[in-house]
């Protein structure tokens, strides 16, 4: 069964991210099973063609941005809202 997420392909700092707005249930797992399945989402979105490095995002609550993302891309994404990472939503990566 495959699985579609909506996806903010940009470019940020010279780095090209693949932003995947993932489920909240996705915070609520082991820091092994999301790296898994990060891990299976870099592998779909370079095997869709997508350039660039993925970063799972979810609701953490109250509208806080909760990601997985490289260290040095922390202060980024601190910058983020769920919000912007809706308005920056401009393709779709189906994956399974």
């Amino acid at each position: 069964m495959s699985t579609t997420f909506k996806v903010a392909h940009l470019r940020e700092q010279g780095q090209d991210m693949i932003i995947v707005l993932v489920s909240n249930s996705f915070g609520r797992k082991s820091a092994q099973e999301r790296a898994e399945v990060a891990a299976e989402l870099q592998a779909c979105a370079t095997s869709a063609g997508l350039r660039g490095e993925v970063v799972p995002v979810w609701d953490g609550g109250g509208g806080r941005l909760a990601f997985l993302a490289p260290r040095e891309w922390h202060p980024f994404f601190q910058s983020l809202s769920l919000q912007d990472v809706a308005a920056n939503i401009n393709g779709n990566l189906t994956c399974g």
